[in-house]
This record gives C-alpha cells, sequence and structure tokens, in this order.
C-alpha cells in the first residue's frame, strides 16, 4: 500500500513541481515503485519537467471521470522503469475533478505504487484542497521571503483542517523544504534565514534546495534534476530529502556546488 505525499505551497512559481519530480526520480533510483500526479488541472507542467509531453494521450481528468482506465493514462518513464507519470488535462478545469473520482483513483494507485506524489496547484483552491485530501505526509514547499511563508502558513492551516486525517483526528506528517536558498544573500538580509522561516511555520525541515542554474538546465532538458546531475547541489539536497522521507537519519547540510579550479580563477580574475 502506497504512501501518499502531497507537495503544495501558498504561492506559485516557488518550486513544487521541479520538486515533486526530483523526490518522484530520486525514490525511483532506489527501487521503489512511484507515481508523480499532477493535480494542476488547465496549467499541467509536470510532463515538462519529466519530458513526457509528446506521450500523452489520457489524463487524470479522463480516469476520475471513467473515460479511460488509470493504466492507460499512466506514462511510464523511459529512463526509470519504477517511475510513473499521470498528466493532468491542459484543456478541462478544476472543476472537473470530483470528491469521489479523486478518491478512486488515489486509492487505485495505492494499491499499485509504493509511493504516490501529487503535484499540487497553488493557492487554496478546490484543486488544492483535493490534491492533499488523501495525503499522508505533505511537504511544503517555500522560498525564504515573507510573502511565499505567509501563504505556506495559510496552506499548513488547510493542511490541519481540511484532509481525510485531519477530520479522522488523526496526525497528518508534514516537512519542509526551502527552495532557492543563497546562504550569503541571506546573511547580508536579502532573505530570510532558514531558523526564521522554521520560526515561521514551525514544522520540521526536510530539505534546504540551494539557488542553482542546474534547476532551469535541467527543466527545460525535460529531466527531473536528480537524474540529470545526480552530482549538483540541489540534487544532493533533494535524494537526502528522500532518505529523510524513508526514516533514515541524515543530518541537514546546504550544499554547495562544487567549482572547478578554473572557475574559480576565472571568478577572482572577474571580480
Amino acid at each position: 500500500m502506497a504512501k501518499v505525499i502531497v507537495v503544495t505551497s501558498g504561492k506559485g512559481g516557488v518550486g513544487k513541481t521541479t520538486t515533486t519530480a526530483a523526490l518522484g526520480a530520486a525514490l525511483a533510483k532506489t527501487g521503489q515503485s512511484v507515481c508523480v500526479v499532477d493535480f494542476d488541472v488547465g496549467l499541467r507542467n509536470l510532463d515538462l519537467i519529466m519530458g513526457a509531453e509528446r506521450r500523452v494521450v489520457y489524463d487524470l481528468i479522463n480516469v476520475v471521470q471513467g473515460d479511460a482506465k488509470l493504466p492507460q493514462a499512466l506514462i511510464r518513464d523511459k529512463r526509470l522503469d519504477t517511475l510513473s507519470l499521470l498528466p493532468a488535462s491542459q484543456t478541462r478545469d478544476k472543476d472537473a475533478l470530483t470528491d469521489e473520482g479523486v478518491a478512486r483513483v488515489i486509492g487505485e494507485l495505492r494499491e499499485k505504487f509504493d509511493w504516490v506524489i501529487c503535484d499540487s496547484p497553488a493557492g487554496i483552491e478546490r484543486g488544492a484542497t483535493l490534491a492533499m485530501r488523501h495525503a499522508d505526509i505533505a511537504v511544503v514547499v517555500t522560498n525564504p521571503e515573507v510573502s511565499s511563508v505567509r501563504d505556506s502558513d495559510r496552506i499548513i492551516g488547510l493542511l490541519d483542517s481540511k484532509t481525510e486525517r485531519a477530520e479522522k483526528g488523526e496526525r497528518l506528517e508534514k516537512h519542509l523544504i526551502l527552495t532557492r536558498y543563497d546562504p550569503t544573500r541571506a546573511e547580508r538580509g536579502e532573505m530570510l534565514k532558514i531558523d526564521d522561516v522554521l520560526e515561521i511555520l514551525s514544522i520540521p525541515l526536510l530539505a534546504v534546495i540551494p539557488e542553482s542554474e542546474e534547476v532551469l538546465k535541467a527543466s527545460n532538458l525535460g529531466s527531473p534534476v536528480t537524474l540529470n546531475a545526480p552530482q549538483s547541489a540541489p540534487a544532493r539536497a533533494y535524494a537526502d530529502a528522500v532518505r529523510r522521507l524513508k526514516g533514515e537519519t541524515v543530518a541537514m547540510t546546504v550544499p554547495s556546488e562544487k567549482r572547478s579550479l578554473l572557475g574559480k580563477l576565472f571568478t577572482r580574475r572577474a571580480a
């Protein structure tokens, strides 16, 4: 029976879809079966980051409404046999999702995979609440800026009230992933420090993903950063996050990019 993770945030553009793809690929690399599900109906970006946009035939809405069976809509990754994608619809809106249909699809996915990772749309509207409804674990993604953290605080309130677990009085496991973090800028006061974010949100830190060009590069190539650049700083941070999700104790660090001697000399001269 799969564990269901929702990757969520209040604010758009913080790296939810990148995080969903990176965590999914990193988990699949450990040999466990993983399905990443795009709940962002109407936008649909997860298939782009997974490099599967030309392979979409059926989508989440088709399965929810009974127009297609789950195996018809699932797209198996060409690089990892253990990784699959259930894409969102680009031509429908979130009202096409029904409570009963989503519950049925999540139930089928639980039977088929070890992990199901739901990429939630930003905000607090219907699509987001349906994405988190059946979650066992929530990964809240935020940037180190005040508006992003404040919006994430609202999402934590929803997780504690609108999920099945919350309604049953059960604990929903919640974790924080802080993205686009730059220690130098934080020291200069240009962004919030890690401790400031943790003090506001009061949920355990799962990973700190440093600002890196590798994330954008991987997305543009249609590959999760944990597959495209596994030795990069963000990929190592996501890999550590996966180990923590699986129950391992891993020291928390902010990975940095390894620069070559030539790169260092060039930077010094440019300065």
